[in-house]
């Protein structure tokens, strides 16, 4: 309580006032005290708030054991400060803002300064350096893979004491198995309550535990994967294991992992090799780990970019033969798939999981629609409105892109290649250009085609300074992130995924993640959306599990409508929603059957 009378007649009666209005204040404090214990009944009194605010009440409001000592300003954790009437204060004019205290007779004294208290780890903070292992994580490595790809120059990791290298560790989780390899098995806690969120989350999946569990429908099966490890593919891998599987796996990405999931998988008994920051030569030992492994043989794959599935046509050919079929749920993956089978070297069915309507109209669109957006937020706290931006790509992937920064209130500019795509840009109110038509005068340039040197050297140098140059498209080979390795360049670390790259004239452009997947490598994408593209891949691996011979080629294929449909109706309650069901007559007149498929395999939702 303040007091702001002007004269002391006033502040002596505002005094006495306050002195009926505490009454059940406990005992006075000696007068060089300015405050006193209450308890927790006559601070609700006296300040109304709502329950479970508390600042008192919170463990995140305590102060340090010895933060108070000597310091008779710092009260325990349960005591509030509160004026007194004996002794209230205001602000005095003459002290540059400081408080004093008013006293029942009117004069005022000053109150007593508090002293700054820096903790010792504080100080610690700033004194580390890093170790000579820590360094090794920041070596620039030039190595080619499958992908085209180009492993970052600085492979940072996430910050942690511990640089060791994870293929130096030997881990064993509490049952004392050590089949795995990740950054800390100590981090599963935490991992777990991840997963526990993103559970409830992910609605389909856990109706499918519930639903298929008892028939066990991969039940023998041995399921090697490569996809992002993150809560909602251990939702995933959980699932594929009360449904019946074995599951081993290993990241796609070097920077999607996150480590405190990897360490519940591991400690749930899964045989995990990946943590965030792998180097390139990291990423293709930890796939063969997984698939390199004494007395076990995969019979399934499940891919997120083709990268598993190279490797073992690479270096493990014979292991086709044991194997029933792929699912692959990313552009690029489905791309090599493709090319495989026109080559006549696909030796068994895959199944392309990508242009399901569930995950492209899902995944690729209203995740990438969010997505985008909390990237770009947690990288460089750009501020959209009014800036200037290109899309490379008006796929499913780009329109989301596009919708988003739209609504921001961004201009937006859309490059294209195909003249169907094209139009939609221009009919959504997009204007279509060329890249080197708008690269200097763009703010952010994002990549969604799935394509190789869409953003290369020469449009990198016209870009104005301060330019956001980032990949939405799986593979990290949409900008020419290698040419920029060249010694009159400057790369300068700002934060976590993301780096400077400063011309010899002081420009400089911002690369996120050197290219790779922005929304995965930087941030996070909404659950319930990932919820859709798990599931499908669930149904997909169960089809081509238990299909049986002759039912499906060595082609690559699309997931049966009928699934598709199966899919998004396992989603349906989570909205209270409630579809409408044809009469017989209806159906006739349709031509369906009453329970679906509801549209033929041409048609374009």
């Amino acid at each position: 309580m303040r007091c702001a009378a002007s004269n002391p007649n006033d502040l002596v009666v505002a005094a006495k006032m306050a002195e009926v209005e505490l009454k059940d204040v406990g005992k006075e404090l000696p007068a060089d005290s300015p405050v006193t214990p209450t308890s927790e009944g006559i601070m609700a009194r006296s300040y109304p708030r709502e329950s479970g605010s508390s600042a008192a009440a919170s463990p995140t409001a305590e102060p340090s054991a010895n933060a108070g000592e000597g310091n008779p300003g710092l009260l325990a954790p349960n005591v509030i400060k509160m004026p007194q009437a004996s002794a209230m204060k205001r602000p005095d004019p003459q002290q540059n803002g400081g408080e004093a205290f008013v006293n029942r007779d009117g004069t005022v004294a000053e109150a007593p300064r508090m002293k700054k208290i820096q903790f010792a780890d504080q100080k610690q903070e700033f004194n580390k350096r890093p170790s000579k292992i820590g360094r090794r994580s920041l070596s620039r490595s030039i190595s080619q893979s499958s992908t085209d790809s180009y492993s970052s120059a600085a492979s940072y990791t996430d910050s942690s004491d511990d640089e060791t290298s994870p293929r130096d560790k030997q881990q064993k989780n509490s049952k004392g198995n050590g089949d795995f390899c990740i950054k800390n098995i100590k981090q599963a806690d935490f991992g777990r309550r991840e997963i526990e969120i993103a559970e409830q989350e992910m609605p389909a999946l856990m109706a499918l535990r519930k639903r298929a569990q008892g028939e066990k429908p991969l039940a023998g099966a041995k399921v090697v994967g490569c996809t992002h490890i993150t809560a909602q593919t251990a939702v995933l891998m959980e699932t594929l294991s009360a449904l019946g599987a074995q599951c081993r796996w290993a990241a796609c990405n070097i920077y999607s992992t996150q480590n405190e999931v990897a360490a519940a998988l591991a400690e749930g008994g899964f045989s995990v090799f990946a943590w965030k920051g792998e180097s390139e030569d990291d990423f293709w030992w930890c796939i063969d780990r997984c698939v390199n492994v004494e007395g076990w043989q995969p019979n399934m794959i499940l891919d997120d970019g083709g990268d598993l599935t190279h490797w073992i046509y690479k270096k493990y050919p014979n292991m086709f033969k044991k194997i029933k079929g792929i699912v692959e749920e990313s552009v690029t993956g489905v791309h090599r798939l493709y090319q495989l089978s026109k080559a006549g070297k696909l030796c068994v069915p895959a199944m392309n999981v990508n242009d399901s309507v569930t995950k492209q109209k899902f995944d690729n669109l209203y995740c990438c629609r969010e997505s985008i957006l909390d990237g770009l937020k947690r990288t460089t706290d750009v501020m959209f409105g009014g800036k200037q931006v290109v899309v490379c790509g008006y796929g499913e992937v780009g329109k989301g892109c596009c919708a988003a920064l739209k609504a921001m209130g961004a201009i937006v500019y859309v490059t294209e290649i195909d003249p169907i795509c094209a139009l939609q840009a221009c009919m959504d109110g997009f204007r279509l250009v060329k890249l080197n038509e708008v690269v200097r005068q763009v703010d952010i340039v994002i990549t969604c085609t799935g394509n190789k040197n869409v953003v290369v050297r020469e449009n990198l140098d016209r870009m104005k300074n301060g330019c956001i140059v980032c990949n939405m498209g799986h593979s990290n080979t949409e900008i020419d992130v290698a040419s920029l390795r060249t010694p009159e360049l400057t790369w300068e670390r700002v934060r976590s995924q993301v780096d400077h790259v400063i011309w010899p004239d002081g420009k400089r452009i911002v690369l996120l993640a050197e290219g790779r997947l922005l929304n995965l490598s930087c941030s996070t994408v909404p659950t319930f959306v990932l919820s859709i593209t798990a599931t499908t891949q669930a149904l997909a691996l169960i089809e081509l599990y238990n299909a049986p011979d002759g039912r499906y080629k060595q082609d690559v294929y699309l997931l049966p409508k009928k699934m598709d449909e199966y899919v998004a109706s396992l989603h349906l309650p989570t909205f209270d929603a409630h579809l409408t069901e044809l009469s017989d007559e209806q159906a006739k007149y349709l031509g369906l059957n009453k329970n679906g498929p509801f549209k033929p395999n041409y048609y374009r939702y």
